[in-house]
């Protein structure tokens, strides 16, 4: 095979410029799978230089398995919005997922080698940052994911309630619901609210005997906006989630919502 053949297969198989494919062939004498594994060696080397720079751009993915009864849902993260529509980089996002409906939270080391070699060929910093997976045992799983890639939810619900599975899942993207109920927030953000909303009502130089009624009022308020089963549903602002399935005999047990970048500077 011609050195400018060689030079292309190695390009097509790891999206590698010309020249670094043709520097690679030279260290391994125009041995095409050597030149592949001095490759990877180095995309390791270049990876671990760009592990400190920040990667907050990027986008989800969102799949369900063959039989219907998994979700997952994977954030993939890159420095820029411009890599993170790179064609290469969307692939991989589509095997990183691929990958989570089988082996769940163990994605992310078992693609390691693969990310490196994207980092290499892009020359950003990738991650799959976080990577979480429902699979129900007696009820039914759902997911959506906007037509951004930004912002998606994966749910299990206790029974299967037809198009509202997904409608719950598009709720949950869309209003960003911290927990399923009121008892599932943890007591130490119930105590900060309080001491929030109390110091606030001392400010404006509220009476002390009105200012528990202030927080209480505040706090039902937070609950309502903060836990699924208390928000308005977004296709009926007259009826909350947690009426809407207990009208059909149902309930969420538990979901995960991601957005890409949240809590990332």
């Amino acid at each position: 095979m011609a050195d400018m053949a060689k030079i292309k297969e190695v390009r097509e198989r790891t999206g590698v410029g010309f020249g670094d494919c043709k520097k690679a062939l030279e260290k391994a004498d125009w041995d095409i799978e050597k030149a592949l594994d001095v490759l990877r060696k180095e995309s390791a080397v270049k990876a671990a230089k760009k592990a400190d720079r920040t990667a907050s751009e990027g986008r989800l993915a969102v799949l369900i398995s063959e039989d219907c009864n998994i979700w997952a849902i994977a954030e993939i993260n890159t420095e820029t919005d411009f890599a993170a529509r790179n064609e290469r980089f969307v692939q991989f996002c589509d095997r990183v997922i691929e990958v989570a409906i089988e082996q769940g939270d163990a994605t992310i080391p078992l693609l390691e080698d693969e990310k490196n070699e994207l980092i290499s060929a892009i020359g950003e910093n990738i991650s799959i940052r976080r990577v979480a997976r429902i699979q129900s045992e007696n009820g039914v799983v759902a997911g959506y994911l906007h037509s951004n890639a930004a912002v998606g939810a994966i749910v299990e619900l206790s029974k299967d309630v037809a198009e509202i599975n997904k409608n719950v899942a598009m709720h949950i993207t869309s209003e960003n619901p911290l927990v399923v109920s009121a008892d599932e927030i943890p007591e130490n953000v119930l105590a900060r609210e309080t001491e929030v909303y109390k110091a606030q009502a001392l400010e404006m130089g509220k009476p002390e005997h009105i200012v528990e009624g202030i927080v209480k009022g505040k706090l039902r308020k937070f609950q309502s906006e903060s836990c699924l089963d208390q928000q308005a549903y977004i296709w009926d602002r007259d009826q909350t989630v947690g009426a809407l399935l207990a009208k059909e005999d149902a309930k969420c047990e538990r979901f995960v919502r991601y957005q890409v970048g949240e809590s990332l500077e």
